[in-house]
């Protein structure tokens, strides 16, 4: 049986992907991932040894509904997932420049990251952990209209 990430966003994914679930994933939360057809289904799913992982060791992407399922009726208890709707696009060469322009922060992804920290801290943690003027910005309000 796979574990969900235990955070509840406003949506689970029993109650808004149109399958047949098995029970183990109905109440797991189904996070949105970007403005991007916010249909689509993306999941994030680790286990200890998961030797064809494509994102990064022991930590791979799926979209296929069918393989969904099968994580869910898994019997292996140390297999973790998190599922979005959505998801954010370049058009091609964008994402580079805005690399080149350091328009992002990045950091090192790790599974801890992944599943371990809740969303609504993990910004705020990892600019923390990033030091320097960047515990500065970790620490300012969300909204910053009313200082």
């Amino acid at each position: 049986m796979a574990s969900c990430s235990t955070a509840p966003p406003a949506r689970t994914s029993g109650k808004t992907i149109v399958a047949d679930l098995p029970d183990a994933l109905k109440e797991c939360p189904l996070y949105m991932g970007g403005p991007v057809q916010s249909s689509a289904l993306s999941f994030l799913h680790s286990d200890l040894l998961l030797p064809d992982a494509n994102v990064m060791p022991n930590l791979s992407l799926g979209h296929s509904i069918d393989d969904l399922v099968e994580l869910g009726e898994s019997l292996s208890v140390t297999r973790k997932l998190k599922m979005f709707a959505g998801y954010a696009g370049w058009s091609p060469g964008q994402l580079e420049n805005e690399m080149k322009h350091k328009a992002w922060l990045t950091h090192p992804a790790s599974l801890e990251l992944v599943f371990d920290t809740a969303p609504e801290q993990l910004w705020q943690h990892i600019l923390r952990s990033k030091g320097g003027k960047y515990r500065l910005l970790a620490q300012s309000p969300e909204d910053c209209l009313p200082n």
